[in-house]
């Protein structure tokens, strides 16, 4: 047994952490409680720092993965050991793939208990190794081996998870370890650290020498990527943009980099894209990437045939990005930075101005591009005006676009949610879009609209969402009860897992472990998630017709209580103009697709 005295609370590492947070300016922590952290649970008790309790550690990582999107900074996790770090790890895997900035503090087994198998210790390959979880995904995995170190970690912490390519950081303690005394100068010393890291840029010349590309080009794009939102660098895009009369195609995270009604904006690339967009990204002589990973949806699996042709004798690519492993991972580069966007595109800006005074001016593509947008908008018209239901997902995406405020922030999830508002849904303001990317997350985007209402009080936050994504964690709606936070869940619900049941089907000619069980029973006895609501205590509404959709919306709106609207859905594909390798190994022959399932 351990015979240390019994710790002055107020002294304690615990005590000393939560001010130490305090001072850092957080004001919310994200996670779950376990015997292994309740010592930081009491100072939390009277700081001013609020704990955001949830019913799952996932939910706590997809939170705060929205409260970082929305704040600009490091979020802040706290986790039980082993089940409670395990069930955080999608939560911050996503994080990671999308870079974006996160601290977990997770409690461990006493540390003189390393190696002895005590309650709920992982421990079958190593010793004292539960941080090690983390290793693949996460900037850094630290375990605390003594109290001593562990002011200067989260420091170490702060510092890594906000600078360069942001990402999450774990740092592991022993739970003992939150109940010891420490010399409080070992805290007070790490706050004459600068808590912000001056961001690296771009010199003149190579400004010029971007400058000089894109004036001279007869086709330049530039190509934006998620890097716009970390950086916020929207307003020197735009004005770039506005000077040279430059085209901007995005990424799926870079969408909502310059807003949906642009004259200039083309839209998303890729499997999903637009045929507009795809031609011209093809036809480019310079491209200005502007932090993208060229990842492969976007890139239509990187076949040079449909959405970038990069390379020898093709387009030329200017990269810029924090990150420098970006820079020519998928594609050859002509001249490569590693910088700041924000920085960066206000030397780029000024330099312009300097180099082109009058700026440039493209009346036909301007034209170009209002043409296909009005051709596409009446190709889709039909389907946003139908009356049948289970609804058309055009019409779902078309009413929510009416009654939504410009300024709202919608969170996405999986699927058509996903896909089609990445092709069809006006992102008005920049940065209102939060959208899992790399991980593709099911189950993201119910948890990280709680995350961003709590960061942006003020701002309506909805979550488009299936039901295959509404039910991983649906008890997301306990947080939003007791914090009284007015999201709306707007569940697409097609009783299925939608998008690959379309795959399945389309190639094996069936669907089997695709749709649920009951997807043959009238919609009023599919499972009933306005009912699931009501039972957690929030408002719940189920829509039994297209044209109730839309005055539900706004009166969930108007009612300023977490409202759950559960909107049967036909499970039409999301239409697709580029490519996709896994259509070349299912169906090697050619010409499958996706293929409706209702």
């Amino acid at each position: 047994m351990n015979d240390q005295s019994i710790p002055n609370k107020e002294k304690t590492v615990a005590s000393h952490l939560v001010k130490y947070l305090e001072a850092r300016g957080v004001e919310h922590i994200f996670g779950l409680c376990g015997h292994t952290n309740i010592a930081v649970l009491a100072a939390l008790a009277d700081s001013d720092i609020e704990f955001v309790t949830v019913r799952h550690e996932q939910i706590s990582a997809h939170a705060a993965d929205g409260y970082a999107r929305v704040t600009g900074k490091a979020s802040v996790v706290l986790s039980h050991l082993s089940p409670g770090l395990t069930n955080a790890t999608t939560g911050v895997a996503n994080a990671a793939l999308d870079c974006t900035p996160m601290v977990v503090i997770a409690g461990d087994i006493p540390s003189y208990y390393y190696g002895k198998h005590p309650h709920q210790e992982v421990n079958l390959h190593a010793d004292g190794a539960q941080y090690e979880i983390y290793r693949p995904f996460v900037k850094r995995a630290w375990r605390v081996d003594t109290p001593e170190l562990f002011p200067e970690i989260m420091e170490k912490a702060f510092a890594l998870a906000e600078s360069g390519q942001p990402g999450p950081v774990l740092v592991n303690v022993p739970m003992d370890f939150f109940s010891v005394e420490i010399d409080p100068a070992l805290w007070q010393r790490q706050m004459a650290n600068a808590k912000t890291l001056i961001k690296p840029s771009i010199d003149d010349e190579t400004a010029r020498a971007i400058v000089e590309r894109l004036i001279n080009a007869k086709n330049p794009v530039i190509y934006a990527g998620g890097g716009v939102m970390l950086s916020r660098a929207f307003d020197e895009l735009r004005e770039l943009v506005d000077h040279l009369d430059l085209p901007v195609a995005y990424s799926l995270m870079g969408k909502g980099a310059v807003p949906d009604t642009h004259p200039l904006v083309l839209g998303m690339t890729g499997f999903w894209g637009t045929p507009l967009t795809n031609q011209t990204t093809l036809n480019a002589d310079w491209i200005l990437g502007l932090g993208t990973r060229f990842k492969e949806a976007d890139c239509s699996s990187w076949y040079p045939d449909y959405t970038f042709n990069i390379g020898e004798g093709a387009s030329k690519l200017i990269h810029i990005d924090i990150e420098p492993q970006e820079i020519g991972r998928n594609y050859p580069v002509e001249i490569g930075a590693v910088a700041d966007l924000k920085s960066a595109l206000k030397v780029l800006v000024r330099v312009a101005k300097e180099m082109k005074p009058e700026g440039i001016n493209r009346p036909e593509l301007r034209k170009v591009i209002d043409d296909f947008r009005k051709d596409f908008a009446k190709s889709n018209l039909e389907m946003q005006q139908s009356d049948a239901f289970p609804m058309m997902p055009e019409r779902i995406l078309a009413d929510l676009r009416d009654v939504m405020p410009d300024d709202a922030i919608l969170t996405s999830d999986v699927g058509w949610n996903k896909n089609g508002v990445a092709q069809q849904f006006d992102i008005r303001t920049p940065g209102t879009a939060l959208i899992p990317g790399g991980f593709a997350t099911m189950g993201f985007g119910p948890p990280a609209a709680v995350g961003a209402k709590i960061a942006a009080p003020d701002k309506v936050v909805i979550s488009l969402v299936g039901d295959g994504g509404f039910g991983q964690n649906p008890a997301v709606l306990a947080t939003a009860a007791e914090m009284q936070l007015p999201v709306i869940w707007v569940v697409m619900n097609n009783n299925a897992f939608g998008t690959i049941a379309g795959l399945q089907l389309a190639h094996y000619g069936l669907n089997y472990g695709t749709l649920f069980p009951k997807a043959d029973t009238p919609v009023e006895q599919l499972p009933d998630y306005a009912a699931v609501a009501r039972a957690y205590g929030c408002e719940g509404v189920r829509v039994k017709s297209a044209a109730e959709f839309k005055p539900a919306l706004e009166a969930a709106i108007a009612s300023g209580r977490p409202t759950v609207l559960d909107v049967a859905m036909i499970n039409n594909p999301t239409p697709t103009s580029g490519h996709w390798n896994i259509l070349d190994i299912y169906s090697p022959q050619g010409g499958v697709g996706h293929v409706a399932t209702n």
